[in-house]
């Protein structure tokens, strides 16, 4: 339990039950569109088995965190009122959603080197422990690693540096 007391709408617990729920929507959702592929066999499977094997995995792993959730709250005995409350971390969300409109406009203008780069090196700026070093660092390691994973052995049709 924190020591500090933190203002929110967002505690230790609940917000198990809304990453739970997401992932059980998010399989849900992944469920409901490979169902309208044919799904085939273990033998002969189609082109819907791996999102609706994948979607239904992730249901109930979401179904499992939301288990868990309640019976961490059941075993403390959570009181709201008692309950550490947190607040939204609102530079994490915003570097989070800025780095994927910039992976977007990189990726198409610029190519995956930058792309990359751009996306690894602003969404690690979400956390307030990084500093700008250890996000360079981080942005440089991983797109090293993307260009010997999807440019060399995947051979995505992915430039690593267009211009325009």
């Amino acid at each position: 339990m924190e020591n500090q007391k933190r203002q929110g709408f967002i505690n230790k617990h609940n917000r198990d039950y809304y990453g739970g729920g997401l992932m059980l929507l998010f399989g849900l959702a992944a469920v409901w569109a490979g169902m309208s592929y044919r799904i085939g066999s273990l033998e002969r499977m189609g082109p819907g088995f791996f999102p609706v094997a994948l979607g239904v995995i992730l249901a109930f792993t979401g179904v499992a965190i939301m288990i868990g959730a309640a019976a961490n709250a059941i075993a403390e005995g959570k009181e709201e009122d008692k309950e550490a409350k947190l607040r939204p971390e609102w530079r994490g969300w915003i570097c989070i959603s800025l780095s994927i409109v910039a992976f977007v406009i990189l990726g198409k203008y610029g190519g995956l080197v930058p792309a990359t780069f751009g996306i690894v090196f602003i969404s690690a700026m979400g956390d307030r422990q990084n500093t700008v070093k250890s996000a360079l660092i981080l942005a440089a390691a991983m797109t090293l690693v993307c260009i010997a994973i999807f440019w060399y052995a995947l051979q995505v049709q992915f430039p690593l540096f267009q211009w325009g």
